[in-house]
């Protein structure tokens, strides 16, 4: 006796069928397994980008001097240094000039091209 085309069509559909959901569910636990991989290297590449920024901020306050009764003094490079860490941390955190962003993806290609 033959077998039904429909039969065996349906047998393969329901094994297309499985085999998507194997893949995924493999590809939902490795992005599990990478979600902490994937926070660190955000975190290295906004850090990154707040550095680069803290040095631009810095080169553009160089040549400010303070003024009026709380201007000059020695505690106004100490204050400046401070302030313009924060604002380039803030500023990359939001996003920044899009360094963040590059070095990001760049990250990521190296870690995948590694774990081949």
């Amino acid at each position: 006796m033959a077998a039904s085309p429909f039969a065996s069509s349906s047998a393969a559909q329901g094994f297309h069928s499985f085999a998507a959901h194997q893949n995924a569910a493999a590809k939902s636990a490795t992005a599990l397994r990478s979600a902490p991989t994937h926070a660190k290297a955000r975190a290295a590449a906004e850090e990154f980008e707040a550095v680069f920024l803290n040095s631009m901020f810095n080169q553009m306050m160089a040549g400010i001097d303070g003024e009026g009764p709380f201007g000059g003094g020695p505690a106004v490079g100490v204050w400046r240094t401070f302030l313009t860490d924060e604002y380039a941390k803030s500023y990359a955190r939001k996003g920044g000039i899009g360094i963040a962003d590059q070095v990001y993806r760049t990250l990521l290609a190296q870690q995948e091209a590694k774990s081949r």
